[in-house]
């Protein structure tokens, strides 16, 4: 590695900024090969939906589209815990002046911020999985206008390479094409139903109160062999105004109780 950083001071110029270019492209291509060999993960349909689960680790994920309701809770939540978490925004949420300054602090306070797509578009037909809605030339140029915004915040592609797709549903091309563009997608470790926390209540069968998704979690952790080990556990950080009950006034229990468990809480990119 030492080497190839001397090789980039040589030259000036756009000579320089190419060499650059192709010190990151290399860096990228071995952070994706540790990837592909890690054995102790879990995969769905091309994405990693869970780290190693011989360790004791998890990575708290936020998504947000249009709401941010609980951004604030969350940082300052994770500031009193001294922990760090995970988010993924999409267009809409960061070219809300409302929520620039959460972006900001989120990075200062040494969060993973990457993208969760920019229009938050649907990329596979729910119940024919296998039927893409969108063609490459659109997935790639909403992933531009996504880190075209996140790179205004000087976060560029090569340090938000863990991807969360719109809806947390994709397919094995939407995998392909997200390789293709230099980013690791993920999603959520399914079993808790953490990210139905989102669910309103004329939603019927489908929503969940705040109380049943805490104990759906630490019910899991108590009665799976290897518990959360692993987990990348999915929140909202805002939910619509019709649903009340907003889970994330859960957090500071929930991490207080894990951590109690000999949990670790890391970023997407320590667990993965």
């Amino acid at each position: 590695m030492v080497g190839l950083f001397q090789f980039a001071k040589l030259g000036s110029g756009k000579s320089y900024l190419w060499k650059m270019r192709s010190i990151l492209f290399i860096i990228l291509l071995i952070s994706s090969e540790a990837i592909y060999s890690q054995k102790n993960f879990t995969w769905s349909h091309g994405g990693i939906i869970r780290g190693d689960t011989h360790t004791k680790k998890i990575a708290l994920v936020f998504s947000a589209d249009e709401y941010g309701d609980g951004a604030e809770f969350i940082i300052s939540t994770l500031e009193k815990e001294q922990i760090q978490a995970s988010f993924f925004f999409t267009g809409k949420f960061l070219k809300n002046d409302r929520y620039a300054q959460v972006t900001r602090r989120l990075i200062k306070n040494g969060n993973y911020v990457g993208s969760h797509s920019y229009g938050h578009i649907l990329y596979c037909d729910w119940n024919k999985r296998d039927s893409t809605l969108v063609t490459e030339q659109e997935f790639m140029q909403d992933l531009n206008q996504s880190f075209a915004l996140i790179r205004k915040f000087g976060i560029e592609k090569y340090s938000a390479r863990f991807f969360l797709p719109p809806y947390e549903w994709y397919n094995d091309t939407i995998s392909k094409w997200s390789t293709s563009y230099g980013l690791q997608l993920i999603n959520f470790t399914p079993g808790t139903y953490s990210n139905a926390d989102y669910t309103t209540p004329d939603m019927g069968l489908r929503y969940l109160d705040s109380d049943t998704i805490y104990n759906r979690i630490i019910r899991f952790e108590r009665q799976q062999q290897n518990g959360l080990n692993g987990f990348i556990l999915l929140i909202h950080a805002g939910t619509a105004p019709t649903r009340t009950d907003k889970f994330y006034y859960k957090l500071p229990q929930l991490i207080i109780q894990l951590k109690s468990e000999g949990y670790l809480f890391v970023r997407i990119d320590e667990l993965l």
